[in-house]
């Protein structure tokens, strides 16, 4: 492993520490005092990371706005577990939040016809309630070509 991919690898495990443990992703001086460098290398890892769809940075910043399932902005999707209140940016990493969390909590969102509220909840992995249908209005395919509106 280059010197430059251990760099990113350990900016990308601090984001992912730091935003769990936090509740929204590190600044890049944050960052550079997790993994004790300064801030240019820093921000060159925050660039490669988000060129390999790793992250997302906000556009035109060296700013975390998604470390994929997790979203440094409000949305719809709700992922709570008995310890963490956190932001998925769709269902699907809602779900992928209560996964990485330890498999039990819930999701919550509300549909968007008709604005009711929807709940899943999840235990040790499994699905135990709450209904629905998924539907993703982009192909996964595509997903990058703007992930953003995705």
């Amino acid at each position: 492993m280059s010197s430059t991919d251990a760099n990113d690898a350990a900016v990308r495990v601090a984001i992912y520490r730091f935003f769990v443990d936090r509740g929204r992703p590190p600044v890049p001086l944050e960052l550079c005092e997790m993994v004790d460098t300064d801030q240019a290398s820093v921000e060159a890892s925050l660039r490669r990371l988000h060129d390999n769809h790793t992250i997302v940075l906000a556009p035109g910043t060296p700013y975390i706005w998604m470390a994929n399932p997790l979203s440094a902005v409000p949305t719809p999707f709700v992922a709570e577990t008995s310890e963490k209140r956190l932001y998925g940016n769709c269902i699907w990493d809602a779900l992928g939040i209560v996964a990485m969390l330890g498999g039990t909590g819930s999701v919550s969102t509300w549909c968007p016809d008709c604005r009711e509220p929807l709940q899943v909840k999840v235990e040790d992995d499994h699905l135990v309630s709450g209904e629905g249908m998924v539907h993703f209005a982009i192909p996964a395919a595509r997903w990058w070509d703007d992930i953003g509106f995705t």
